[in-house]
């Protein structure tokens, strides 16, 4: 389908910027938003340089700031007349123990992985609702479990997820698709900004085998998005661990989360 309009958050790298090269060449519009200007800058030449009839607007912002996010909402829902995707992709994480965790990068985390998207999807819906589009929600494996280390992350995609099949719902008559992308492990940078300063984590054996192309995932998602289905696993192996994780006895998968490796201790503990 070609959209009007696509806007899509944490666009500056990985899902986002790979998200932004899909679409250019499907959409009239684009509207990237970060908080990091140069590389929103960098990416919005690069697809201008592509795609000369593609209107690219660049739209900073921290989506852990209330004020932010509704100064971008009033903002997306005033562009002009035409069909739009959401697609809600910032993120952020935090990979170590929740009793060393700082409150004041716990209640980003929350800002920017449950407010942002929910907020954003408030305030776009009625556009949606009479002139059509799409939302797209990158939750992540990490919805299907609760994993000790990452606790508030996965507990944040978790309510992504579960809201997104929900409003999805709401939504079928409306003829406004939604659809929950769930990734596995996938190299995109957002492992290294997660770890805290002063921590270590290991490595695993079919770790590396487990990833799944970026490119698998943002084609995949679209595609999906038009077949209408409502949630997206990226690949085979991922998908079968989530069926996997879905249907196992729940004292079962406790077991098996409170063995699991500890990967991001101290340095010195």
């Amino acid at each position: 389908m070609i959209y009007a309009h696509a806007v899509i958050t944490g666009a500056s790298s990985g899902f986002g910027a790979a998200f932004a090269r899909y679409l250019a060449g499907c959409c009239g519009h684009l509207v990237l938003v970060a908080r990091r200007v140069e590389a929103l800058e960098a990416l919005a030449g690069e697809l201008r340089a592509a795609h000369p009839a593609l209107q690219v607007t660049v739209r900073p912002c921290d989506l852990a700031e209330e004020t932010a996010r509704r100064a971008l909402g009033a903002h997306l829902a005033a562009l002009p007349t035409g069909s739009l995707l959401l697609v809600n992709n910032a993120g952020l994480g935090d990979y170590g123990a929740f009793d060393s965790s700082r409150p004041e990068r716990n209640r980003e985390l929350l800002q920017v992985n449950i407010c942002a998207p929910v907020e954003l999807t408030r305030a776009l819906l009625p556009r949606l609702t009479e002139q059509g589009g799409a939302v797209v929600n990158i939750a992540s494996l990490a919805a299907d479990l609760f994993i000790p280390d990452f606790a508030l992350y996965a507990a944040s995609k978790a309510f992504v997820a579960s809201w997104s099949e929900a409003l999805r719902l709401e939504l079928r008559e409306t003829g406004v698709r939604v659809l929950t992308v769930c990734p596995g492990p996938v190299h995109t940078g957002f492992g290294e900004v997660a770890r805290r300063s002063g921590t270590r984590g290991g490595d695993y054996p079919l770790k590396e085998w487990f990833y799944t192309p970026i490119e698998t995932v943002v084609a995949g998602s679209l595609a999906a998005l038009e077949r209408g289905c409502p949630r997206f696993y990226p690949a085979r192996r991922v998908r079968a661990v989530a069926w996997l994780l879905r249907n196992l006895p729940l004292g079962l998968l406790r077991a098996v989360m409170g063995r699991r490796p500890r990967r991001n201790r101290e340095e010195g503990a």
